[in-house]
């Protein structure tokens, strides 16, 4: 969600010429995520996914259009190395939920690998640091917010199985302090698994906060 308050906690814990980076980073995968609430066609969700797609390519050869997330994207992330083409990958992971009849876990995972895994990897080069877990947190993390969303209660159960199994990997032993930021979005994926499916997530609440900050401190 754009105004998440323990998304932006975690993503402030990193050093601060890197913030605006990985908050223009997760902007646009909120920018993705409302395509896929606003559409109701396939048709249309593909093609206003494509351009996105075309979109953050041209980042790479051209200044970017009056669009605020891509400004951004432009102003921030780009001049840490990262490419547009790279930014453009992260779209699979959406495509694999639109152009699905049925989502399955081949579809769960394709879903994760591309937007959780690729999105992760993606802030870790902002970050300048690299961990063997990253991928699994980003997957954990994409499975553990995709379970929410499902409707069929046999989905979202195999869901947060699989983010469940995802985040235990990338949760065991501290995390490097470069790279808590994405360790504690992991955190917050799973303590969002605990809550029922029909209950709020309790964004912002003071035990979890707490808990945040005691990652913040020493990396588990």
């Amino acid at each position: 969600m754009p105004s998440d308050p323990e998304r932006a906690l975690a993503l402030d814990y990193a050093p601060a010429e890197t913030r605006p980076a990985l908050h223009a980073l997760f902007a646009l995968d909120d920018a993705f995520g409302q395509v896929l609430r606003t559409t109701t066609e396939p048709l249309i969700g593909q093609m206003r996914l494509a351009w996105w797609h075309e979109a953050l390519q041209k980042l790479d050869d051209a200044p970017p259009p009056a669009q605020p997330v891509l400004q951004g994207l432009a102003d921030a992330v780009l001049p840490r190395g990262v490419s547009g083409a790279s930014l453009a990958d992260l779209v699979t992971g959406w495509e694999a939920l639109i152009e699905a009849e049925t989502i399955d876990e081949t579809v769960m995972l394709a879903h994760a690998d591309a937007r959780g895994s690729g999105m992760f990897a993606v802030a870790a080069a902002v970050l300048g640091h690299s961990d063997p877990r990253v991928a699994a947190a980003g997957r954990g993390w994409a499975l553990a917010d995709l379970s929410r969303h499902l409707r069929a209660a046999g989905a979202a159960g195999q869901a947060r199985a699989l983010a469940e199994a995802a985040l235990a990997e990338a949760l065991a032993g501290a995390w490097p302090a470069r790279l808590r930021p994405l360790g504690a979005l992991a955190l917050i994926a799973r303590m969002n698994l605990k809550v029922p499916a029909d209950v709020p997530i309790p964004a912002g609440a003071p035990r979890r906060v707490a808990r945040l900050m005691l990652h913040r401190i020493t990396g588990r």
